[in-house]
């Protein structure tokens, strides 16, 4: 996160986009020509979420989900911020016909492509476009996250995940997302979810490392980037543990520290911090 992150946050999401594209587009061409390309792998160029190796990263998540979630191939699975596939794509291998798969995200093009790859070769696989505003992905709308309720039947789902979500959402919208998840999940239901946490410990490795990160404080959340409020969010883990996710309704059961503040990478390889949280 450096002068050319910086530099790329001047642009709006749909010129984001179209750069990407433009500079993928020679080794996509020559993918899609010779056939190298796995046709559940989208092509670089559309690929908006997170950084690494698609295919990877995907499984990495599906394992994570299992080994730390308990996820069960009969479970029903509700994706938030699906992106275009990154967890759903290792997960059609995973699930059973007992168990599905419905993810949402703000993108179009990505839940278009996740729609034409995965859900017509999985019928319990479903993806749907929701239209809110993101100071990162969307600006094409005025509605908001904190006003938007999932379109799903109260405790319908094992588990919920959100990956690189609220680490783009502000604390109001982050508050509405875990009333809503709440209601969704069934009792005992598993939240698998991925956050910035500030605590002295990130202060102490940011420090050290030298990193310029989260200089704007707001209240209980810090943004990396004032213009882009949406870039990229930390929150305190006091407030967010006892604050939002206990006073919810949930018992947090794990927090795994990731990398991004700095200092040595954790055993589970993960950059940006995991939290584990059950519906009691």
């Amino acid at each position: 996160m450096g002068h050319l992150r910086n530099l790329y946050y001047l642009f709006p999401p749909v010129v984001r986009r179209i750069l990407r594209r433009i500079w993928y587009f020679p080794v996509d061409a020559v993918e899609t020509i010779t056939g190298k390309r796995d046709p559940m792998i989208p092509p670089r160029g559309m690929i908006f979420i997170g950084s690494g190796d698609f295919k990877e990263m995907g499984n990495v998540l599906r394992d994570q989900l299992v080994e730390l979630g308990g996820l069960q191939p009969r479970h029903r699975v509700l994706d938030v911020g699906c992106g275009i596939g990154r967890v759903a794509v290792p997960l059609t291998g995973y699930l059973s016909r007992e168990g599905s798969y419905e993810g949402f995200d703000i993108v179009r093009s990505g839940i278009r492509w996740c729609n034409r790859r995965i859900g017509s070769r999985y019928p319990n696989f479903r993806f749907i476009h929701v239209d809110l505003k993101n100071d990162l992905y969307n600006l094409s709308t005025g509605k908001e996250a904190r006003s938007f309720n999932f379109p799903y039947a109260d405790e319908e789902f094992d588990m919920v995940v959100l990956t690189s979500v609220f680490t783009h959402m502000v604390l109001e919208d982050t508050d509405h997302y875990l009333d809503q998840i709440h209601r969704v999940l069934k009792p005992g239901g598993i939240c698998f979810s991925t956050f910035f946490l500030m605590n002295d410990r990130a202060r102490t490795l940011l420090e050290q490392s030298g990193k310029k990160m989260f200089a704007t404080r707001l209240g209980h959340h810090y943004l990396f980037h004032p213009r882009v409020r949406e870039a990229n969010v930390a929150y305190d883990e006091a407030y967010l543990t006892a604050e939002m996710i206990g006073a919810k309704g949930f018992r947090m059961e794990q927090v795994h520290y990731g990398f991004w503040a700095g200092g040595p990478k954790p055993a589970l390889d993960n950059y940006q911090d995991i939290c584990i949280f059950r519906k009691i």
